[in-house]
């Protein structure tokens, strides 16, 4: 087998054998069969006249009928970019590649500086021009060359500064525009390149100031000697009370965990003889794999580089649940519940309408969330505590809790911004649903799509430390534009019962989406978070469908043990559903991280388009 290699601009990869280079770092998923290429790999073309300008690390080519320039992606460019040994060409043999324009490349966020070389043989002028779309996130691109002038008849080396300000995390567009005239205005083109970036905002930084910098001077000062020993006694004090401090956390922290297992050991027992919460068996055959990987027979231990937590099953109290919301509550007149949308056993979902606080003549519509009169204060206090697990989180992906209620003789509401289609679960199933007479109602790319934004979302808590532990198509919601959000679970055990089981365990637990090790020791990370990614991403493919629905609750842990996983769904490409092999390996340590993931289905995105 041969590895993936971009076949010249002129022509596409015809059918061949290859070990499909799936994301960077070595992840790899086998294949056989015709390889997929992006357009902006090669393909289509529309005639130019004029140009020759080449993108240094990023080397692209623009090449020209009369004077035979280049304009091009280095290959060692179009690997930091995309990961892939290739060049990307943009214009070639005197023709505009639209695909490769159009294709929006990520800059990695430690990547402040893009290189461009250039030449014409003859007179060519140029405009040169930027558009940003966030700049309280990104300074305007600078260049070390004047905005308009002639290109250069030498090769030559101009430099994009693209700085982010270190103000907020955010995704920053990048528009490059090159205006190019030949002969005098008679000939005239416009080449726009598009960049996108990643910001991040700065952690402040602890200066370290004069009077510590010259300690080392005034140590053997007779005069400063008093000071310099009161200075010791000082922070050998300091010393001694953290050593004090750090040893009574260690003894707190071991009765806690003696504490916690007493009450485990409680739990277990007074919950073996129930079997409350499990769901019957389907007689639905589904035919599954076993993941021909080494590591299927590997032992579940700990993985010290991974941030590991586990299920706190302490409870809290109402009071503290409500203690910790006080500051987002609002006046229950403000809210005006209309249509229910969801509704459980004992939980609901509203379609409402919030009142602005400062001018009751402007509305806008939220979700509400809500209880019965029947729910009992459990239920209460797990809906308020499970609702803040986004809370403070700022991402075009995510959808945190904006407000509650809870005034006294009230049951508490949970107010979260509207999304005209609502779950995705839901809208996935009405897209089956009508797939029959409307074939045309959703694409694959716009399920891929979906998958993108469900990636960057979990990105963006990955890098936060924040572990999600129960992603899934109906923990997240949409709208009309697609755009996709993950929300949190409250409520989703009561409004989606018979995709959570209670393992004896007194806790109901979505067993179908869990990785092995939280299955087996309840641990939970970002790695855990990326398996039940892989489910989700099965979920969009299939419109909706339950995974393992004829597997018993009670069998999955041994079931992947043994290395079986979920088949491949019916009309899904190769390639992705060896992304969601990948997110499936019984080693934590092996699985892609999600920034992997964006950039691996952004690519096979951009391919798809390029067939369209």
């Amino acid at each position: 087998m041969k590895e993936l290699q971009a076949s010249s601009c002129s022509s596409y990869p015809g059918p061949t054998e290859y070990l499909f280079q799936l994301l960077r770092g070595g992840l790899k998923a086998r294949k056989c069969g015709t390889s997929l290429v992006p357009a902006a790999l090669g393909g289509h073309y529309e005639k130019m006249d004029q140009v020759d300008l080449r993108c240094g690390d990023l080397h692209i080519d623009l090449c020209i009928k009369v004077l035979g320039p280049q304009y091009r992606l280095s290959k060692n460019e179009i690997y930091i970019l995309i990961g892939l040994d290739a060049e990307l060409y943009y214009v070639r043999n005197d023709l505009i590649s639209h695909y490769a324009l159009s294709f929006n490349l990520l800059v990695p966020s430690e990547t402040n500086f893009l290189h461009f070389t250039w030449h014409a043989k003859s007179k060519v002028e140029y405009k040169l021009g930027f558009q940003v779309d966030n700049f309280v996130a990104m300074d305007m691109p600078q260049v070390n060359i004047s905005a308009q002038g002639e290109v250069p008849r030498t090769l030559s080396v101009f430099r994009v500064e693209l700085s982010c300000t270190g103000k907020v995390d955010s995704e920053v567009m990048i528009l490059m525009q090159l205006n190019l005239t030949v002969n005098s205005s008679k000939n005239f083109t416009v080449l726009n390149f598009k960049r996108r970036k990643m910001c991040y905002k700065k952690l402040e930084e602890v200066k370290t100031s004069a009077l510590d910098k010259n300690t080392s001077r005034t140590i053997y000062d007779p005069v400063h000697a008093a000071p310099t020993t009161s200075t010791r006694v000082f922070y050998i004090s300091v010393g001694v009370c953290c050593a004090v401090i750090f040893l009574v956390a260690i003894i707190l922290a071991v009765l806690h965990l003696h504490s916690m297992k007493r009450i485990e050991l409680d739990d277990s027992i007074s919950a073996s003889s129930s079997s409350q919460g499990l769901s019957q068996p389907s007689t639905q055959t589904t035919q599954y794999l076993r993941a021909d990987t080494p590591n299927n027979a590997t032992p579940i231990t700990s993985y010290p580089t991974l941030r590991i937590e586990k299920n706190d099953l302490r409870s809290v109290t109402l009071l503290e649940a409500k203690a910790k919301v006080k500051d987002i509550a609002i006046s229950r007149e403000r809210i005006t519940l209309k249509d229910v949308l969801q509704e459980g056993t004992f939980g609901r979902i509203f379609h409402g309408i919030l009142v602005d606080e400062k001018d009751p003549n402007k509305e806008k519509q939220a979700f509400v969330k809500t209880v019965k009169d029947q729910a009992s204060e459990i239920q209460v206090t797990m809906m308020l505590t499970e609702s803040c697990k986004l809370r403070g989180l700022h991402h075009r992906n995510l959808l945190p809790i904006t407000h509650v209620c809870i005034e006294e003789g009230e049951k508490p509401m949970v107010i979260l911004p509207y999304m005209n289609w609502g779950n995705l679960k839901l809208f996935l199933r009405q897209c089956k649903l009508v797939e029959a007479n409307n074939p045309q109602a959703i694409s694959q790319q716009d399920l891929v799509h979906m998958a993108i934004q469900i990636a960057c979302g979990m990105s963006y808590l990955a890098r936060r430390e924040v572990i999600h532990k129960d992603l899934a198509a109906r923990n997240c919601l949409i709208d009309d534009t697609l755009q996709v959000k993950i929300t949190d679970n409250a409520l989703s055990r009561d409004l989606f019962p018979m995709d959570y089981h209670c393992l004896g365990d007194n806790e109901n637990r979505p067993v179908r989406w869990m990785a092995l090790e939280s299955l087996v020791n309840n641990e939970f990370s970002s790695a855990s978070d990326v398996w039940a990614f892989g489910v989700t991403l099965w979920e969009l493919m299939t419109l909706g469908q339950t995974p393992y629905v004829d597997i018993d609750p009670f069998e999955m842990a041994a079931y992947l043990k043994d290395g079986y996983r979920i088949a491949q769904p019916i009309n899904c490409p190769d390639e992705l559903f060896a992304v969601m092999a990948c997110c499936w390996a019984l080693d934590p340590e092996e699985r892609p991280k999600f920034q992997q993931l964006v950039q691996c289905l952004t690519e096979f995105h951009a391919a798809l388009g390029a067939y369209v």
